[in-house]
């Protein structure tokens, strides 16, 4: 095994390094594993901006990244699900699986969850990461590590999916078509699990014809004055009928509000996007239509049929991959997600294809 264990460490705000640090040590239930494949989210910008999300703070150095895949390179005694030589996607956070809500089944609500580039635990753009056997899957060899990596954001696509009731028949409003990427993943993820029709709003129009080449039934161009209720009146005459499903991935005040009064009666609204702590929402509307408002916070239990979505071609994640970086030019990557340029940046810690049977 090679001693080098280069990482992308965060020390503060704009202040990223790459630099050597120790091969973690594995206990009997975790892996060792080489890393191959890591994709820059929105939220690794984020505090590298910003130095936080919400009560997550940074207050040590971190390594970042958690989007991520890799080769197995040692397993702990007790491991008996992995081997040596396998091509894994990691699920980047781990609960206690001791309280209540881990009992429950809804273990991304643990208050130990240890989430990878999360203050403050360290993230997985490094040569070497350990993580538990149990949160690390399989890939077969028809998919390959960036898709492994890409699990993460569509993992976030099925458990909004499936918190809005998205089945056979759906009629589904997408409000927000940044960043690409993950309305994408809505897309395709709403389509395989039934839904009929897909329409998605937004203020740009280029994002628009993207998210309409890629999948969108409909889309509409927003202004950010339009009143709500006019909102409201084109998603009904575009589509063939109100949703009974929204899926808001903006946050803002106006586009929940445009959810909440669009959603049919009885439908559900899901907050992907998170915007200011406070907002203010037509809540009697809601109530007295009986619209349920709910929240997504990362994902569980998603990542097995996210990658049986993947694996069976139902969802093609490939096409939202638009730059490649070697995990030298980790600084030249991030300034490209930036800036907006492209859709899903990708950080290769190994050359590209190196651990693909498959060429991507």
């Amino acid at each position: 095994m090679k001693k080098d264990n280069l990482s992308a460490v965060l020390h503060g705000i704009e202040d990223m390094r790459l630099e050597q640090r120790p091969i973690p040590k594995i206990s009997d239930h975790e892996v060792l594993i080489s890393m191959d494949s890591v994709g820059i989210c929105g939220s690794d910008v984020h505090y590298l901006t910003h130095g936080r999300i919400g009560h997550f703070i940074l207050t040590k150095p971190m390594v970042i990244g958690h989007e991520s895949s890799g080769v197995i390179a040692k397993v702990g005694s007790k491991v008996q699900n992995l081997n040596v030589g396998d091509r894994v996607a990691i699920e980047p956070g781990y609960p206690c699986a001791k309280c209540v809500l881990c009992k429950e089944g809804k273990y991304n609500l643990c208050p130990d969850m240890i989430f990878c580039a999360t203050p403050p635990y360290d993230g997985s753009l490094t040569r070497y990461y350990k993580h538990p056997a149990n949160f690390c899957f399989k890939l077969p060899d028809h998919v390959t590590m960036e898709e492994g990596a890409l699990l993460e954001p569509l993992s976030v696509g099925v458990h909004a999916c499936r918190r809005a009731n998205v089945g056979l028949g759906s009629k589904v409003l997408i409000l927000g078509a940044g960043p690409i990427g993950l309305v994408t993943l809505l897309v395709h993820v709403a389509q395989s699990m039934g839904a009929t029709e897909v329409l998605i709003t937004d203020l740009v129009q280029d994002r628009l014809d993207v998210a309409k080449k890629l999948g969108a039934t409909y889309t509409m161009l927003l202004k950010r004055d339009d009143p709500a209720e006019e909102v409201q009146q084109r998603i009904h005459d575009i589509m063939t009928e109100a949703p009974n499903a929204s899926i808001d991935c903006c946050g803002a005040e106006s586009s929940t509000r445009e959810a909440i009064f669009s959603t049919r009666s009885g439908g559900v609204v899901v907050v992907v996007g998170m915007g200011p702590p406070e907002i203010k929402l037509p809540l009697f509307n809601a109530l007295a239509r009986e619209v349920d408002i709910r929240g997504v916070f990362r994902y569980c239990n998603e990542y097995a049929g996210a990658l049986a979505l993947v694996a069976s071609g139902k969802v093609d994640t490939k096409r939202l991959v638009t730059h490649h970086f070697d995990m030298e030019e980790t600084a030249k990557a991030f300034e490209t997600t930036r800036c907006g340029v492209g859709i899903k940046v990708m950080i290769h810690v190994q050359p590209r294809d190196t651990n693909n049977p498959c060429k991507f």
